[in-house]
């Protein structure tokens, strides 16, 4: 994919949930680009190359042009901010404070004990499996109070925002890649099962991108 009138770029990594969230706002917006791959299993986060765009070598980076943003919450803004179209965020502002509560539980709370360089370092101190559910649940428990007097179809009524931009990659990579047990928070098991009738969050899902392994078990 390639961007009209820019060289919008997404370096970005097929299960990184992180990366997730900037391609469902793509999809959204309807944004081309160019998807650029970066194998974290690999260690192409480490590259020279890559740290002159992200010093901590993390995914995904944004590229449009001369500008270079890296981390998903910035970028959901620039783009929010420069392709109006599309708006990912509510006008009403007590649920567009919402929307970022949900936003930063995940990204704050939940998403950083998953990381793979962090499970890389509990491993051999806790199974790292145990450790990512540990906090996925807590994290998914405050989800379920927050949310239950707003939720509609999606997490914070009937249209997707970027709240759900943070849920769906999130509950999605619970349940494929650590295995919790969904049936304990059955508002966001009905939002995942919602988000499953969007193409545009099911594109950008991880066994959708074009550097997923045939098998998506690595």
């Amino acid at each position: 994919m390639e961007a009209e009138g820019s060289q919008l770029k997404l370096y970005s990594y097929w299960r990184s949930s992180c990366s997730c969230r900037v391609r469902i706002a793509l999809n959204l917006k309807g944004i081309k680009y160019e998807y650029v791959a970066v194998n974290l299993a690999k260690g192409e986060q480490s590259n020279s190359e890559f740290l002159k765009l992200n010093p901590l070598g993390f995914v995904p980076v944004l590229v449009d042009g001369e500008v270079v943003v890296s981390d998903s919450f910035a970028i959901l803004m620039y783009l929010e901010d420069k392709y109006p179209q599309r708006p990912l965020l509510p006008s009403d502002l007590a649920k567009r404070a919402l929307n970022y509560q949900v936003a930063n539980i995940v990204s704050s709370s939940i998403q950083p004990f998953q990381n793979l360089v962090v499970l890389k370092f509990v491993e051999g101190k806790i199974d790292p499996q145990t450790w990512a559910r540990h906090h996925i649940e807590r994290g998914f428990a405050a989800l379920e109070k927050l949310l239950k007097d707003h939720a509609g179809k999606y997490a914070t009524g009937d249209e997707v925002f970027m709240a759900d931009l943070f849920v769906a990659p999130q509950v999605d990579g619970a349940i494929r890649r650590f295995k919790v047990d969904m049936t304990q928070f059955p508002l966001l098991l009905r939002l995942h099962e919602a988000y499953s009738e969007l193409p545009s969050i099911q594109d950008a899902m991880p066994e959708s991108q074009p550097d997923a392994p045939s098998s998506s078990s690595s």
